[in-house]
């Protein structure tokens, strides 16, 4: 019943989306709701989605007096890859295309698998949306064995093609990440818990890289690169953080980050390669190499057998 609640949702905002500053009448969104759905839309019904989306995403469905034209307020944030609700309207807009598509567009679009991310995206989403403590039984890659958690869902978190669960975790009382891939099963209970005051997911992960909790303090991290791979890092930069340090050089490019690093953020740095120098810290430079002379260590030998 909330998935299906969830889904009208994230339709009456993109309906909205698309019909821009001008808006829609009551009329209008009703016609566009019973093609879709295949049943009347009251006015009740509406200011009852109409709240539930303000509460749920934040975004307020306006509406316009002397005209009686209803409209999303600053529809063009709401549009932007950037906005903070985007993501999530996004992902069940495409899921909802694609399932809607399926055998009309066959063959002619391909994207790439989350694994289980849309086998539990949607369950987490409505333990969150009612904030209900969730039980899983979750499998760590290190083991063949799975193990029962009690969580409270604070928020989801989407990195290299998988989703995460960040929440508190009942059993060892504290803040815990868990993979949506890992989890065997998942139950909604009826228990429900209180959002700490502020909290932020972004804001978490602010100083970490990829899906770690940060563990002490961030540091600056400064690297350099060809100007052809600049352009990359400058449309797809490697964390949040990242600003260019004007050095005067013409044919490289200095960047920096404000990070605490971790393996995964060693292994981003390999993945460019010799494309990318690191020059500060030590430490980190270090183990950056350290990687590369392992790998070079499995290839010296000749070939595989």
């Amino acid at each position: 019943m909330v998935t299906e609640l969830l889904q009208k949702y994230i339709w009456l905002v993109n309906t909205f989306v698309r019909a821009g500053s001008h808006g829609l009448s009551l009329g209008e969104l009703s016609e566009r709701w019973e093609n879709r759905f295949d049943s009347p839309y009251s006015r009740r019904t509406f200011n009852n989605h109409r709240e539930a989306v303000e509460e749920v995403f934040g975004i307020r469905i306006g509406c316009n007096r002397s005209t009686n034209r209803y409209f999303i307020e600053y529809s063009d944030d709401i549009s932007d890859e950037g906005a903070e609700t985007a993501w999530l309207i996004n992902t069940f807009t495409v899921n909802n295309m694609l399932s809607l598509g399926k055998e009309r567009l066959s063959g002619r679009i391909s994207v790439e698998d989350i694994p289980s991310g849309h086998m539990h995206l949607t369950t987490v989403m409505e333990a969150m949306t009612e904030n209900r403590e969730i039980v899983i039984g979750y499998r760590k890659y290190t083991s063949s064995d799975s193990s029962v958690y009690t969580l409270r869902p604070y928020a989801v978190k989407e990195f290299a093609k998988r989703w995460y669960i960040v929440g508190h975790c009942i059993e060892r009382d504290a803040l815990r990440v868990y993979g949506l891939d890992r989890i065997m099963s998942l139950d909604i209970t009826e228990k429900r818990f209180r959002m700490p005051k502020g909290f932020d997911v972004d804001e978490l992960f602010s100083t970490s890289f990829g899906i770690y909790l940060p563990e002490g303090k961030g540091m600056t991290i400064r690297f350099r690169t060809h100007e052809t791979e600049a352009r990359y890092l400058r449309d797809l930069p490697i964390h949040s953080s990242q600003r260019e340090i004007p050095t005067g050089e013409k044919d490289h490019v200095t960047f920096e980050i404000f990070v605490c690093p971790n393996k995964a953020l060693i292994m981003e740095f390999c993945k460019h390669g010799s494309r990318i120098e690191i020059l500060s810290p030590a430490h980190v430079r270090d183990a950056v190499a350290s990687e590369f002379l392992r790998a070079a260590e499995v290839y010296r030998d000749g070939r595989a057998t």
